[in-house]
This record gives C-alpha cells, structure tokens and sequence, in this order.
C-alpha cells in the first residue's frame, strides 16, 4: 500500500524561548503538513526544570512535555488561524550556559521509529550533530537535509581567542555536515549540447543537500543558498490593516520614530548599534530610540545607553506582534551576525522602513522598497535620517507573498526536491551495530570518517576535550522518567 511520506524535522530550541531556531522550524512543520500529503513530526528539545529557569523568559516552565506541546500549538494556532496535523516529539536536551545554547543528549535519531525514517531535516545540523553518538543519520533515513541557520563562526571570532577557535570550528563543522547530511545524485539534467541543439542528455551532479539561508553563513561545497523561512501571518496582516486603516481615514500609520528588537546580547547588533549612536550624537541629534530584549548583556547594553545623549530607553523584550510596537515607522538593525534576520522579515512585514547593513545577511530583503542599506557610518546616518523624514511604501501583494511560509515553503520544496520520487530503496540496519556492518564501510573515506567520530564521541573524556556537556552521553533518569524513555540504550550506525 502507498503510504505518506514522512518528514521528520529536528531542531535545537523550542518555544517560549523566542528564538529563530524554535520559531521557524515550528511554522515550516505547520506549512509543510498543511495539505495533508506528508506526515510531518517536529522534534524538539525537551529541558529538565533547572534548565528552563535558565532558558524560558518572564518564568514559564512546564511540567511535562504534553504541557509544553498544548503552549506551543495554542502560540501557533493563534497566528496561522489553522491547525496544521503536524506530529511533536521531544528529545532529550540540556542548556550549555558557556555556549548559550541546548545541545541534545544521547542518540536523538532514536525518537522516529525506523519504520518512519523517510527524511530528515536537521534545522542546524552542524549543531545537532556535534556530539552525536549513536545511529548514522543518512543510515537512518532515506534523505538528510541540512538547514544552515546560525553564522557560528562570527560568534566565536568575537570571544578570547576567536580566530583560532573559528579556524578549528570551521573544520569541525564542515566534518560533521559532510558525514551526516546526504549528497544525493540529481539525474535527468536538460543540458544543451552545442552539437546538438535541444538534445537532452543524462548527466549526474554531486550534490551536497544543505541549505544556506543566506551567504552570510560558513561556506559548504556543493550547498545551495536559498532563504526558505518566512513570517509569521500575523505580522502581514498587521501591515495590511496599517496601511488600509490609513488610506480609509487619511490617519498617520506610524506615530513614533526608530526600534530594535532582538535577545540582548552584544553579538546580536546591539553592540554596533550603540557604537554607531555613540559616535554620531552630534549628527543623530534628536533620535529617540527604544531598545526591546532579554538575553544575559541586558544591564551591560542599559548602561552603555545611559552613557549616551541621545535619547536611548531599554526595555524588557516582548512579542515583536504586540500593538506597542505597531506604531513604530523604522527598524535599525546593523547586525552582522544573523543569517537571515527574523525580525528584519517582520518588520518590513509590517509595513517599517528597515536600516541594515550592506552584509549578506541582508540580501534577501533587498527587493524591497522599505529595506535601506549602508555601506559605513555616514551612510547609517544618511539612511536613518532619510527614513525617519519619509513614508513607508506599501507592499504589494506579490512582495508580501515573497515574505509568507507559503512562499517560504515552495522555496524549500523546490531546493530539497522532496517531490521528486526516489526509485531506489536504502537497505536498513535497524538492528545492527556500528563495529558489525560490512567491511564495504572502509572502502569510502566519508564513512571512516563517520566511524572516528562515532568512536570519539563514544568516551566522557573524548566529549569532554570536544566541548561536550558532561554527562550528556546518555539521558539522565530524571529526563528518562520525564519523557518515557527506557532505562538503557543501544546504539548502532
């Protein structure tokens, strides 16, 4: 009997933390299982108390995973006025304060079954698969997509020793990406032959299946660079009724000036931001700016902007739909460490005059009218004057599409070639250990490659001396008893 096709999406953060990588792969799992002609399952992390008082903003935990699911889909249904058939399952996580990130614990593969391994999206693969040990993914699955959302390397040349670290860092996600991400064979490619005008000719191209969002990320072979995020509906329907409502009744759009949003950390733009406010005060003369966010920088970013004479006021960080922020008519925004800003895309969904930065972060918004870029400070300045002295352009209809998770989700299928029909079958080796599979294994490189990190990923002090969280091997039976798991786990390639 024909079944569906699964697609199971993993990814390293969850609502209520507010950040891209629990926001996106949320509205992807929602758009792709829309239809009803996939099984989609998006799988999360699933933090234990401690780690949610560290993680979670304004106090919010859970007491269980069908707690934390019954948030999520109400925050999504809010926004997408449907409710999509998408599967939720959890995975065992834990918070690295040092890396300000969750990294999973034990063999995350583990929670699809084998009989539903079809495809898998990793929503940062590099991330997912740092400290893997367990089951290969592309042994698991039929096809492993890798999504590139964070530019880590940036991050990391900003700390004590960046460079070297990102030169280390480089390698290793580069290791990691090629081994558990699939390079697929596209055939039946229309080239034309000069000879022969207009005969199609069979040709087989390497590809490897990762996306970049956007250049702004670490350079991967054969990767293909494709934006497929969109925004939330909402913030669309916000920018239609601000423009409709001032047309109808010649009522200003936007009453007040200049806005940034985003997790208050320095490496987030805030450190730019204020920089760039600091040394052009006598230019910027007048400029109120409001500053939106949590994040562990918070009173370091408030006392920097006390220091300044313009007017600069910090706040706790919100919901970037809430109406107080439907006022505002400009977005600055001079990060250059996002990939592909979430909060850029609302914003111009919204209807905002957008100031960014010439970066390939940025490229994408750039066929919009409302998205103005600089190239150094005089040109911030010039830009942000410029946009508080105009009115916004409205979108049209083709231009909001181009922001939606519907078009989003075109991008995505027409990328990852998910509707093309796989004619070959993968052998499954559900039952069989890693150290037992045939020595066919050692005649390809990639997949001794694949054996070293299983077996140095495989001892507390190799995970240790890679950055791994200690005890992050295996679940804990707090996180075992939290989520149903068994007592013990095997693992097998």
């Amino acid at each position: 009997m024909d079944r569906k096709q699964h697609i199971a999406i993993f990814t390293t953060a969850s609502l209520p933390w507010m950040t891209g990588t629990a926001v996106n792969p949320l509205f992807r799992a929602a758009y792709l299982g829309k239809d009803g002609e996939r099984k989609v399952t998006l799988v999360i992390p699933w933090l234990s108390l401690k780690d949610q008082k560290l993680v979670y903003p304004n106090n919010t935990t859970f007491g269980s995973p069908s707690e934390q699911e019954s948030f999520i889909r109400q925050w999504l249904e809010e926004r997408t006025a449907f409710i999509s058939g998408f599967a939720i399952r959890f995975y065992p996580g834990k918070f690295a304060v040092d890396k300000r990130s969750i990294l999973p614990v034990g063999d995350i593969s583990e929670i699809i079954p084998d009989e539903e391994a079809d495809i898998a999206v990793l929503e940062e693969p590099e991330h997912l698969t740092w400290f893997h040990h367990g089951k290969r993914w592309k042994t698991k699955f039929h096809l492993v997509i890798g999504i590139i959302h964070t530019n880590y390397l940036e991050y990391v040349k900003r700390e004590k020793n960046g460079q070297f670290q990102a030169f280390l860092l480089k390698y290793v996600n580069s290791w990691v990406v090629s081994i558990y991400c699939h390079k697929v064979i596209v055939r039946e490619k229309k080239l034309k032959n000069r000879g022969r005008a207009g005969r199609e000719k069979k040709a087989e191209f390497p590809c490897l299946h990762v996306i970049r969002l956007s250049a702004a990320t670490q350079y991967y072979p054969r990767s293909i660079i494709c934006n497929v995020h969109g925004v939330n509906p909402k913030f669309l329907e916000i920018g239609k009724e601000r423009f409709e409502q001032q047309h109808s009744s010649n009522h200003q759009a936007f009453t007040k000036g200049a806005y940034y949003i985003g997790k208050m950390i320095w490496n987030k733009g805030y450190g730019e931001l204020l920089q760039l406010l600091n040394n052009h005060q006598k230019e910027l003369a007048g400029l109120e700016i409001d500053l939106y966010g949590n994040g562990e920088d918070s009173d370091q970013v408030k006392e920097a902007a006390n220091k300044l004479k313009l007017t600069v006021r910090v706040h706790p960080g919100r919901d970037h739909a809430d109406p107080l922020f439907h006022d505002f008519k400009v977005f600055l925004n001079p990060s250059t460490t996002d990939v592909v800003c979430t909060t850029t895309a609302e914003a111009l969904a919204m209807g905002k005059i957008v100031v960014c930065a010439n970066h390939p972060s940025n490229d994408f918004f750039k066929q919009f009218p409302n998205c103005r870029i600089y190239d150094d400070d005089n040109g911030f300045v010039e830009a942000t004057c410029k946009a508080l002295s105009e009115e916004p352009v409205p979108l049209t209809d083709a231009q909001r599409y181009e922001l939606s998770w519907e078009a989003a989700t075109e991008r995505f299928l027409k990328v990852s070639e998910l509707n093309q029909v796989f004619a070959t079958e993968r052998e499954k080796n559900s039952s069989k250990e890693f150290a037992s599979v045939s020595l066919n294994l050692w005649k390809s490189m990639e997949d001794t490659s694949a054996y070293f990190h299983y077996l140095a990923l495989g001892f507390e002090t190799t995970r240790r001396a890679f950055g791994a969280i200690p005890g992050s091997l295996q679940p804990d039976e707090e996180q075992r008893k939290e989520l149903g798991l068994a007592t013990s786990s095997k693992h097998s390639l």
